[in-house]
């Protein structure tokens, strides 16, 4: 499925959820504090420069955005979150939005949760791993930027990552990533291609 990622389009974005799309198809979702690497990390795996905008602001995407990559899946990029300069209001609006989205979204199948490897597991971080453990949605973490780090000091961070979720008992799976170096892109793809399959594919292998 790996080549489906280059198709990756813009359809539609939304500041609520009334304005979703319809609830139906396959959707994996991208989240993560404003200056993790999110929008670089949608860009790599989808080999699009573009795709999702860059902001030299972190905080200014607050919209849902979503990139189709076929008739039925689709990934969506979620409002940053945890930005110091975001007036308080809207950081309880965002909350309270991606909340819903992440517990009622019967499409939504998966969570990318980016984290900056030297910030990992910040407080907002760790809720929305709980908000889909409690909607029961499978989660893989990210440890962005992990090019900033030597490799072990960037495997220390992994294993302490992972360490500190069971200490919280709290299920994702985790990993390396760097979109400069393209580190750990094959594996995310992988999880990714796992999430878009369809109960229809699974059961006619």
């Amino acid at each position: 499925m790996s080549n489906i990622y280059r198709q990756a389009h813009y359809t539609i974005s939304a500041t609520q959820l009334s304005e979703l799309p319809d609830d139906m198809g396959i959707e994996v979702a991208f989240a993560g504090r404003s200056n993790a690497g999110k929008s670089s990390a949608i860009n790599t795996i989808t080999d699009q420069r573009a795709l999702a905008r860059i902001s030299k602001t972190p905080g200014r995407t607050q919209m849902i955005n979503f990139f189709a990559l076929d008739h039925e899946r689709a990934l969506v990029d979620l409002p940053g979150y945890g930005y110091a300069k975001v007036p308080e209001k809207m950081k309880i609006r965002w909350q309270q939005t991606l909340g819903k989205y992440l517990e009622t979204r019967q499409a939504l199948k998966g969570l990318m949760l980016m984290m900056d490897i030297r910030h990992p597991l910040k407080e907002f971080d760790i809720q929305m791993v709980k908000w889909a453990n409690n909607a029961e949605l499978p989660v893989h973490i990210l440890l962005t930027k992990s090019d900033k780090l030597k490799h072990g000091a960037a495997m220390a961070s992994l294993h302490s990552v992972e360490a500190q979720l069971r200490k919280l008992n709290l299920n994702a799976g985790v990993q390396l990533f760097s979109s400069l170096k393209k580190t750990g892109k094959e594996q995310a793809i992988a999880r990714l291609d796992n999430w878009f399959i369809s109960e229809t594919e699974r059961n006619s292998e």
